[in-house]
């Protein structure tokens, strides 16, 4: 049973001509390797022909799916790139095509990109049809609801400061996560990074340490214009993000360069513990 069973709905659905066939999902497809299904049919529903092209236009969506920006941006984004090898295509259902779009299109407006005229959602068939439904609204109860990362202006890194002026900053925040970032080098030659979070406090109520780095990673990922003047080399740079969480939004105020031979930052966070704000 592949994972996509749970967002069948039961209809009709397109006959598949002779001319496709089925392959193995390639490496490179790394999005599509946790879906629950291992081959794909060829052609695809976005009408590429050839694996090489497959590979070079899905790789193009791996920064969007990796900014988790809707809990099905994957699902829907493979199941058009790389269709499961049924005897008909199973395209996604509008809805879900609405949700992802709702979710994710600020995160690729935050890089300069439209949401593309390709996945126009009225292209999809309903929800009476046979197609790839968002899961129940049931999920949200299940799951919990984590405040969001939005696309902002980046703060100045800030390289001289004392530790007194960081913790009256922390004084004013709900979270600070260190955030030691590197650049790799992909298939595609983009832009990518490994990016390690450590929480240093969290203030905001119920929210847990692997939440909060998640959120931030999160955060890094939508606003990458951030991460480049924050990596300007291959060398892994380390900094503090400090910040609120407003109305189910997360907001980063500050960012600190956190240099080896800079105590401030590790005296403020020391001394945070036993701090008490005016």
């Amino acid at each position: 049973v592949f994972a996509v069973n749970g967002f069948l709905r039961v209809a009709t659905a397109l006959d598949i001509g002779l001319s496709t066939k089925c392959v193995v999902i390639p490496k490179e497809m790394g999005m599509c390797h946790k879906i629950g299904y291992s081959e794909m049919r060829l052609p695809n529903l976005m009408g590429h022909t050839s694996m090489a092209e497959v590979i070079q236009k899905s790789g193009t969506w791996q920064h969007l799916v990796n900014t988790d920006c809707h809990p099905h941006v994957g699902t829907f984004l493979c199941s058009l790139f790389a269709p499961i090898c049924l005897d008909t295509f199973i395209q996604p259902c509008r809805s879900m095509c609405a949700a992802v779009r709702a979710s994710c299109a600020p995160a690729l407006l935050c890089q300069g990109q439209p949401w593309p005229a390709s996945l126009d959602c009225d292209r999809f068939p309903g929800d009476e049809d046979t197609c790839l439904a968002p899961l129940s609204k049931d999920y949200k109860h299940l799951h919990k609801v984590l405040p969001k990362p939005t696309c902002q202006t980046c703060p100045a890194v800030e390289e001289f400061f004392t530790h007194k002026r960081v913790l009256e900053v922390f004084c004013d925040s709900n979270f600070a996560v260190k955030v030691k970032l590197s650049k790799k080098r992909t298939a595609f030659e983009d832009q990518e990074y490994n990016i390690d979070c450590q929480v240093e406090f969290i203030t905001q109520g119920s929210l847990l340490p692997y939440e909060t780095q998640s959120m931030i990673q999160q955060w890094l990922l939508i606003n990458e214009k951030c991460i480049e003047r924050m990596s300007p080399t291959h060398r892994p740079m380390v900094y503090l993000l400090v910040g609120n969480i407003e109305e189910g939004i997360i907001l980063v105020k500050q960012v600190y360069r956190w240099q080896r031979k800079d105590s401030q930052l590790t005296l403020a966070t020391q001394k945070w513990r036993q701090h008490k704000c005016l």
